[in-house]
């Protein structure tokens, strides 16, 4: 055993914690002090961790975790009021970013038109695909805005969003490791792995509902017990080899989707996810979080890169606001609602950072932008609050069924 391993994981939870406190008392998410801190020990800095097959490996299985935790915190339920527009909002602000980014990639980077290079353009364009909301959560309880029809569709779309997100990747994926001989599958043709793809949902949906049963008998007598959320993280394992193994997508579907099968099942839900968290943030996202640090190479970065850093930087900010504003416009909002829907939206996190990380270890994303993307990720998470609060300002508040301002802000007060 290499007990050099056993410093570096000490090092990393040491400093992505101090980091992650510092930056949440400067009202920042912890991911961000924690990406700082792979930098710093990384390559870019001071340079006393390099990356290894131990910190590769446990940075794939806190992916996987983070992934089932976020299909574990979706709340099918909240799709009720707001479904078909949340739907909308979510396609559109899906499509238009992936549209954008991949363009500004074309633009700077394009040396000739073949598969790679648009893959690796369309890959760019996946990670600012998703949005992560708990930022805007935060914002929104903060203005009392949370259970308005505004705070309603932003939540509803967010999940849809991020469950596109994740079957674009597993398509893009697929097919491009098709096309270069990377498929672990065996696919060859375009068309079969579209096929396999139908066919691991097909195998989802019929297994889900099998373990979702089994579950549900399993939370009434184990609901509480730890050998219930063992068995949860074991299905979570099994559906991520499944995914990959068995269907050539993403191992991160898997998870995404044993979370998802798993969240409705009441009594053992919240006790599952709350063991899952704290093994997942005890050891292996910190990992996750410093290895995207330390793929962060600083010294890469030249002027053309911060250029593209900026210019990415405005196309992933307007497409959301476009997109998702455009959806929610479609759908009967006002303009100042749909406005503020679009820039709620803006906000990139985990899942962006997961959808990169994935690219890099593929190849399908090149080690000079991966800076820039990381950094990207960074500053629209923390523009999202000021842009959000400026969106609301003077608007009158409206409650997910139309009731009154005083409604919507009791059903906010309650909630906190």
């Amino acid at each position: 055993m290499d007990y050099e391993i056993l410093l570096s994981l000490a090092i990393i939870l040491l400093f992505t914690k101090l980091f992650g406190v510092i930056t949440e008392h400067v009202h920042l998410p912890q991911v961000v002090g924690a990406l700082l801190a792979g930098v710093l020990l990384g390559p870019s800095c001071i340079g006393i961790l390099k990356e290894n097959d131990f910190l590769t490996t446990a940075s794939e299985i806190g992916v996987i975790m983070l992934m089932f935790i976020a299909g574990l915190d979706t709340d099918l339920n909240d799709l009720k009021h707001t479904g078909f527009t949340a739907f909308i909002v979510a396609l559109s602000g899906v499509i238009v970013p992936i549209v954008g980014c991949s363009a500004v990639y074309l633009a700077f980077f394009m040396e000739s038109w073949d598969f790679v290079t648009v893959i690796k353009a369309v890959f760019v364009g996946v990670v600012f695909a998703a949005t992560s909301v708990s930022i805007t959560v935060e914002t929104l309880q903060e203005m009392g805005r949370l259970k308005t029809r505004v705070g309603a569709t932003l939540l509803s779309a967010a999940l849809i969003d991020d469950i596109i997100g994740i079957v674009v990747l597993s398509i893009v994926t697929g097919i491009a490791d098709s096309k270069t001989g990377k498929s672990t599958s065996g696919a060859g043709e375009t068309g079969l792995v579209l096929l396999k793809i139908l066919l691991f949902f097909v195998f989802a949906l019929i297994v889900g509902f099998l373990v979702y049963k089994l579950f549900k008998k399993l939370s009434i007598n184990y609901g509480h017990h730890r050998r219930i959320a063992i068995w949860a993280l074991a299905f979570c394992f099994v559906m991520s080899y499944c995914a990959e193994k068995l269907f050539g997508i993403a191992d991160i579907t898997g998870a995404f989707f044993a979370g998802v099968i798993l969240c409705n099942v009441t009594g053992a839900r919240q006790y599952v996810a709350k063991k899952i968290t704290v093994a997942s943030y005890l050891v292996f996202s910190p990992i996750f979080f410093a290895g995207i640090g330390l793929k962060t190479n600083l010294h890469l970065v030249t002027g053309d890169i911060i250029l593209f850093s900026l210019v990415l930087l405005f196309m992933a900010i307007i497409t959301k606001i476009i997109g998702c504003g455009l959806g929610a416009k479609v759908c009967g909002m006002n303009m100042r609602e749909s406005l503020s829907v679009g820039t709620g939206m803006v906000a990139r996190g985990e899942v962006a950072l997961m959808v990169a990380q994935k690219g890099i270890s593929s190849g399908y994303i090149d080690g000079k932008i991966f800076p820039a993307v990381v950094l990207v990720v960074i500053v629209a998470a923390l523009s999202t609050p000021i842009l959000l609060k400026f969106s609301f300002k003077g608007m009158p508040q409206t409650a997910v069924d139309g009731s009154s301002a005083a409604s919507a802000a009791a059903a906010d007060t309650k909630t906190e």
